[in-house]
This record gives structure tokens, sequence and C-alpha cells, in this order.
């Protein structure tokens, strides 16, 4: 028997297969092992649907269609059950994360040359904060897709359990080890006792002493550095010539998180703005907020954004190019006012990765190292402040983006 061990990512996503004692990730897209959680649904070419690089290449190329991203956020949220229209029909949420699984899985199959049945598939410790029922019902829906997805056997493992396996074939004498994996949207933590007597235990549940999950991610961080950088030039603050009010600015945090921004291309929200670009004080910056809206630049806007944020995690100023949305306009964004825009979000990881310190009963000083995963795990912010949960632990890290997944499949070959 074989199977395969499953990271379904909120920002990119990887399969690996697992039989004989060898684990290997899986080719989802060319030659590599690693694909943005992103499907487009191609209204030019009936059925054609997209995946990964090649969705977003489609939409960046104004290929008339729909592109969805961030769909692992929707199991934590309201969203869950949520519709969206696809060329003229209503497709439940839940049924495109299915397409995303199935695609995922025929790419594992044609790797390992047969039929897989049987996945170890990663979840965030919290699907959603301080609510176990909601927490539980996510799980479920998504254990209901993976089977639908044709999963038989299906398994949960935490994901920073998945990448502490992962590190510790790296390690070479016990250690106690604060994994913090960082993703797109969720923060997830555990405290566990590793090492090399313990690496082929399949019931590694002695080992761990604590776990925590936060609901804040990378996808947050764009929101915090789209609202605080971005949305001031679409109209974001601006007031309105009448009663000195503010332009409303609920479609702007619509527009600047990756889930909701299909929502926001209504004919009700184009008729809105067209009235109020003759009613703001700056009508020139609610128009460029018209024009997202109705050429459907939302994604590319969050493209924008991102970029920025990942540049940012390796200089102190990045560019924002919005040449698409006018001509010449851009912007430039500071590692300072970026830092400044998740200073909350900041802090609640910092808080959860104490808390789960003290979960474990343990102080600070008995951690031995501290294990930065996921792909936020790079900003330099998250890992000051993940290192002061534990000042005197060694930090330490690699393959920010396939250590889940590498975990998850190692897993997957000593369960089964």
């Amino acid at each position: 028997m074989i199977a395969c061990g499953l990271d379904f990512g909120t920002s990119n996503s990887a399969i690996g297969v697992a039989r004989d004692k060898t684990a290997a990730l899986a080719p989802i897209e060319a030659s590599s092992t690693l694909m943005p959680s992103a499907v487009f649904f191609d209204y030019e070419t009936k059925g054609r649907v997209l995946f990964g690089n090649e969705a977003i290449s489609a939409y960046v190329g104004q290929t008339e269609g729909r592109l969805m991203r961030a769909l692992k956020s929707i199991l934590g949220s309201p969203l869950i059950d949520e519709e969206t229209s696809l060329g003229g029909r209503k497709v439940p949420l839940t049924k495109v994360v299915e397409i995303f699984v199935r695609h995922l899985k025929h790419k594992a199959e044609a790797f390992a040359g047969q039929e897989i049945t049987a996945v170890v598939h990663g979840r965030p410790v919290r699907f959603v904060d301080d609510d176990d029922r909601a927490d539980a019902r996510a799980q479920g829906v998504l254990e209901a897709i993976a089977r639908r997805a044709g999963f038989r056997d299906v398994a949960f493992v935490y994901e920073p359990i998945a990448a502490a396996h992962h590190y510790e074939r790296t390690v070479q004498s016990e250690e106690l080890a604060l994994i913090a994996d960082i993703g797109g949207g969720t923060s997830d933590f555990s405290i566990i006792r590793v090492g090399p007597q313990h690496r082929e235990r399949a019931d590694r549940g002695g080992d761990v002493l604590a776990t925590a999950g936060v609901r804040v991610g990378g996808t947050d961080f764009d929101s915090a550095l789209s609202l605080a950088a971005v949305m001031p030039l679409l109209g974001l603050g601006t007031q309105l010539i009448e009663k000195n009010l503010p332009v409303p600015n609920a479609l702007y945090h619509e527009l600047a998180a990756w889930p909701t921004i299909n929502f926001a291309y209504t004919y009700k929200n184009e008729r809105e703005l067209a009235a109020l670009v003759s009613l703001a004080c700056e009508p020139e910056k609610v128009e460029r907020l018209l024009n997202v809206v109705r050429q459907r630049f939302g994604h590319r806007l969050a493209f924008a954004v991102e970029d920025a944020k990942i540049a940012l995690s390796v200089e102190e100023r990045a560019a924002v190019p919005l040449a698409f949305l006018e001509a010449g306009l851009a912007i430039t964004a500071t590692r300072v006012d970026f830092d400044r825009a998740i200073e909350a979000r900041i802090d609640r990881l910092y808080k959860a990765a104490s808390d789960c310190i003290a979960a474990a009963g343990l102080s600070p000083a008995a951690i031995d190292t501290i294990f930065l995963t996921g792909g936020s795990s790079r900003v330099p912010a998250v890992r000051a402040a993940i290192g002061r949960a534990a000042p005197s632990a060694r930090l330490a890290g690699g393959s920010d983006l396939l250590s889940v997944a590498l975990g998850l499949t190692q897993m997957a070959g000593i369960m089964t």
C-alpha cells in the first residue's frame, strides 16, 4: 500500500508519495514540487480549469474568467457556506477546494504510477480561534472534500508536528524544540521532544508537550499592507464633500483580503462607486477604485502588494507598481511602515508562542531550538517576535515552503 502526504496551504500546496519506506514529493507543476494554491476558471475556453502559476498567468494575461486563491481560508470562516459565480452558475466554494485537491491527487498518482487512496492530511492547530465546534466542523468539511476527491483513508496531522518530523531528520541529539509554522492563513506552534531515537515512532503523542495556533498569517500581512499603503490611493480615508464623512470603507477591506476579492465585483458596487465619484473630495482616487471593480483588477492589486511584502523581508524599501491601474502610478512601501501595519498581529504571534511554552509547563530557557518554517517566517518582525518568546534558544530553519509536506509524507510512510 502507498500513501501520500498532502499539504494544502493557503498560499502554496504540495503533495508527496510514501512507499517502500521512501518518501518523495511529487512534481505538480512541470518539475516543481510546489504550486500556488490558485484555480482559474476560463470563460473563453468553456470547461477549462487551470491551476497554480498557469492560473495566475491566465488572470494576469486578462483571459476572461475567474481566479480563486487562498482557498484554505474559507474553512475557518463564514465563507465555508458561500457560493461563487462561475460563468453564470453558482458553485459552492467547497466544490472549488475539491477541484483543487482532486488535481493534486491526480498529480501524485501520475508520479506514483498507481491510484492512491490513503492520505495523511495536514491541518492547522486552529482553523478557528476560540471555537472548538467551528474548528471541528472545518476539519470535517476538509475530510469530506478529501473523500469526495477519492481518498478512502484520511488521517490528519497538525502541520507543526509534520514540520517537526522533517526537522528531526537533521538533529544529532535529543532537544526540546519550539516549532513555529507561520503560513499564509494560520500560525501554528508545537513544543516537541526530537532526536534520532524518536524518528521512526508512528505515535509521537508522548513527545508532543503542547500545541497552539492562531488565525494569523501572511495573507493578513498582505491585507494590512494593502490598507496602509495602497488603498489610500484608491480613496480610503478620503472625505465626502457633504457632511464631512469618510468614504465607506467596507469595499476596501473586501478587496484587501484574498478570499473576498471576487465578492467585490458586483454591478451594485459599480453603481454606488460611480455615484460616489462626484461626491468625494478627491474624486480621482475613488475613480481608481471604480476602475479596479470594473476591470476586475483586485487580484492584480493583491499580487503587487504580496510582491512588496516578500521584498520587504530582505529590503528596507520596496516598490509597488500600479501602472496596470493608471499610467505611472506607483508607491514605495517601507519596512518601518509595514512593521507598524502588522504590529498587532505580530503581538498575537508572540503571545501564541509564549502560551505554547507555558502550556508545556516549561520556562523559555528550557527551549533548545526554535525551528521556523512557512513562507511568512521570513518576515523579520515575525522572526524577532517568536525569538523573544525563548531568547536563549537557537534559531533554525530550512525548506520554508516544503517542510510540512515533507514531514507529512515521511509520516505517511511510517503510519502505513
